[in-house]
């Protein structure tokens, strides 16, 4: 089942990393009692992510915290090395906390997978954008074609905030 606005974010350990190396953190953890913009690429380095969805959060991300946002978070289904490097590479500074979820088990938790396996991409999250308040999906922004950046994209974000 896929959640929706109004559901609760389900218990799950992801990983980011910090200066102690890739560090376990928890959905409750992360987004309990914040307001949070988390997105979701179906791959680091990938084109679309890399070109298009990460680079828009990134130039807009000094307007979406100043409309109440706590965090903003990019999630993928790759490990915290990767994601702390592509961060790295994209100048997301400490503006956009880049978060893996390497075996997939939010992702899957959540419903919003995608058979990459055709690519030889394997399990990986579908692109999306949601707006969570205090763990809670208040806004959900599915994709309707993961090769395109529209509904979960920074700009359509900032309306709704």
């Amino acid at each position: 089942m896929t959640i929706k606005e109004g559901d609760k974010l389900p218990e799950v350990t992801l990983h980011h990393m910090t200066e102690n190396g890739p560090t376990p953190i928890t959905t409750s953890e992360l987004f309990g009692g914040k307001k949070s913009v988390l997105f979701a690429v179906p791959g680091a380095f990938t084109p679309g992510c890399s070109m298009q969805h990460l680079p828009g959060f990134v130039n807009n991300s000094d307007e979406i915290l100043s409309k109440g946002v706590d965090q903003i978070v990019c999630l993928s289904v790759n490990d915290s090395f990767v994601m702390d490097a592509w961060g790295k590479d994209k100048g997301t500074g400490d503006k956009i906390l880049m978060l893996g979820d390497g075996n997939g088990d939010f992702t899957e938790a959540t419903g919003l997978t995608m058979d990459g396996s055709g690519f030889g991409l394997g399990s990986r999250s579908l692109r999306y954008s949601m707006i969570v308040d205090d763990n809670s999906v208040t806004k959900l922004n599915l994709e309707s074609n993961p090769g395109e950046i529209a509904e979960s994209s920074a700009e359509n974000i900032l309306e709704q905030l």
